[in-house]
């Protein structure tokens, strides 16, 4: 895992502005603390910092194939899990290679199959490849968008980077915010493509961007379909746990410590338990895979449920461990530290936007901090509840009638933080609008009935738009503690099985991820794979609160917050006694906080 970036221009020379490309390159550090390196040509510069994964020696980046006039250079973020089989193939096709890195089979798979590389690999990635043959560049994104890849128009050609933080090292990208901007990020409705900053864009999951002299042309090499499902219950049970294993052996590879999140749900459970029997397979009996989980020390005593959170997860991971045979540890952090200041600023500037989710940043960015201690690398249960139905607006009744996206509803969250209605943003309108745009990319099969249908625009919106968020997550908190993180449940082939399968089966025993329990028989305790879900823990304890209330009425003093916020929807969260906060109330709290500190951070243009 590591940081790209880098510019073209077809107007300049870039060999005469390295410390344009070396800054950029800095600002991704964290990204990649273990190396960094920059190439320059006539019309473009490229820039990496390298996180070391597979084979720490030979993947250094930027990549040439050849050190003398090179005919492509590639700067690579991810992990692409069929390398050895490409490689293979690529030798057979007359390839030579100098290295075992991944990298290196992804920029042969380029000079072998051009613009439609992507097509051959299985990973998670964002790349760039500069051609000097042809004078173009390439941007490829992975199929669900685990890597990010922002872009913008520069002079003759644009600059690109894995963050936006990069590319504002670039003097002709400034940190610019527009109402435009403003309703992406608070409607949280997720596009992709455009983002909170003007002119800074996204490469589309499964996307590709080509650069030339001709200009700028994107295309789709992947994307959901519908498809009939004609496989029985026990066929489509067997067939989900054969490609949850395959995902997650394939995915098991590293040079580097390597451990598994353990929450105690069922997503993770299983996960770990095919992990573990896996690396018990190529190393003997006797190995034992580390597993994290995260805690509150106030947690056993002040644990109450709300709409996302059912149960005290520490019980479930304990004995989840326990049953698997991993090594497992809980970090257990004080709700205090979730108030520092310098952790939430470290949040903010890793997220490079001011929408999150308040202490369930904090606390993630904390427990990445403390496994980066023992272990490079990471794998998740991430994306599970998206494949296989797990959120509560697959089940509600209100969600799945609600003309509007269903997490709006369910999270109590659809204020986000309220923006000052002087501002005129319509961002009633803009949902409306963007509602009825993602259903009509939502594919369908003839002869679905009216609950079926309705299912596949839940799981769509969810697997195209929340996922997405979630992801961002993951990625920027991860990789701002240099912790790579890959995600088994977002294996392309698994959700394309996954997305097919009738909700008759998705739901056959009368409750949320029935496939993915079926399938987990054996591999998690029965208290785990029956247990209701559970969402990321947040801290319970009043004290929390009230510090939180304190840190918003300092932000409120700051009258650049004034000026974007509604006083009189954040101001009565502010006179609630802390002990009865309830937590949508809370999260608006939290992002005024982040809103003090984004602005601070980034000082962007408002141009409203």
């Amino acid at each position: 895992m590591c940081g790209i970036t880098g510019w073209v221009s077809f107007h300049q020379d870039a060999r005469r502005h390295a410390p344009v490309i070396e800054a950029m390159t800095a600002t991704l550090t964290p990204r990649g603390p273990d190396a960094g390196g920059v190439w320059l040509g006539g019309h473009a510069a490229i820039g990496h910092r390298r996180l070391a994964v597979i084979d720490p020696v030979g993947g250094v980046q930027p990549m040439t194939d050849r050190p003398d006039e090179p005919a492509a250079v590639l700067s690579y973020s991810g992990e692409v899990y069929n390398h050895h089989e490409l490689r293979a193939e690529l030798r057979s096709l007359g390839h030579d290679f100098r290295t075992r890195s991944d990298t290196e089979v992804v920029l042969r798979a380029y000079l072998q199959w051009g613009e439609d590389v992507a097509e051959h690999l299985d990973g998670m990635f964002a790349f760039a490849v500069w051609d000097e043959r042809a004078r173009r560049l390439l941007l490829v994104r992975d199929r669900l968008g685990v890597k990010p890849l922002f872009w913008a128009a520069v002079d003759g050609g644009l600059a690109f980077a894995s963050e936006p933080k990069a590319l504002f090292a670039h003097p002709e990208v400034r940190p610019r915010v527009d109402a435009d901007g403003l309703r992406e990020a608070y409607s949280l409705l997720f596009n992709t493509g455009p983002t909170v900053w003007s002119g800074v864009r996204e490469v589309e999951p499964g996307g590709v961007l080509v650069l030339d002299r001709a200009g700028i042309r994107e295309r789709r090499y992947w994307q959901l379909e519908a498809r009939p499902h004609g496989d029985d219950r026990d066929t489509t049970v067997e067939h989900v746990r054969d490609l949850v294993a395959t995902a997650a052996h394939s995915q098991l590879e590293a040079d580097v410590p390597l451990c598994s999140l353990l929450s105690g749900g069922i997503d993770s459970t299983v996960l770990t338990a095919l992990l573990a029997g896996e690396l018990r397979r190529r190393e003997g009996p006797d190995a034992r895979i580390r597993s994290y989980a995260v805690d509150y020390s106030d947690q056993a005593e002040q644990f109450t449920g709300d709409v996302l959170r059912t149960g005290h997860d520490t019980p479930f991971a304990t004995e989840a461990g326990a049953y698997i045979g991993t090594d497992h540890s809980t970090v257990v952090l004080d709700p205090r530290s979730l108030l520092d200041l310098d952790h939430r600023r470290a949040v903010v500037a890793a997220r490079d936007s001011p929408i999150g989710v308040g202490d369930m940043d904090t606390s993630l960015y904390l427990l990445f901090g403390r496994i980066r201690e023992h272990s490079t690398v990471a794998l998740s249960g991430e994306a599970a509840d998206e494949v296989f139905g797990g959120y509560p607006w697959f089940h509600n009744p209100k969600a799945l009638a609600a003309a509007t996206f269903p997490w709006l509803l369910v999270t109590g969250d659809e204020a986000a933080m309220p923006l000052n209605p002087e501002l005129d943003l319509r961002i009633a309108e803009f949902r409306d609008d963007t509602y009825a745009d993602a259903l009509a990319a939502v594919p369908h099969t003839d002869g679905e009935t009216a609950a079926e249908h309705r299912q596949r625009e839940m799981q769509h919106l969810s697997l195209t738009r929340w996922l997405r968020q979630l992801l961002h997550r993951k990625d920027r908190l991860s990789m701002a503690r240099g912790l790579e993180v890959r995600v088994p449940y977002c294996d392309h082939r698994l959700v394309e099985y996954a997305f097919n399968t009738t909700w008759a089966l998705k739901s056959f025993d009368g409750r949320e991820k029935s496939l993915l329990r079926a399938s987990g028989t054996g591999l998690a305790p029965d208290s785990v794979l029956h247990r209701p879900k559970n969402h990321y823990p947040a801290t319970h304890h009043p004290d929390y609160n009230r510090g939180l209330q304190d840190l918003a009425r300092d932000a409120l003093s700051d009258p650049r917050v004034r000026a974007l916020s509604d006083e009189s929807v954040i101001k009565p969260c502010l006179d609630t006694p802390p002990d009865r906060l309830q937590w949508g109330h809370r999260l608006r709290l939290e992002r005024v906080v982040d809103l003090a500190l984004w602005l601070d951070h980034h000082r962007p243009e408002l141009a409203l």
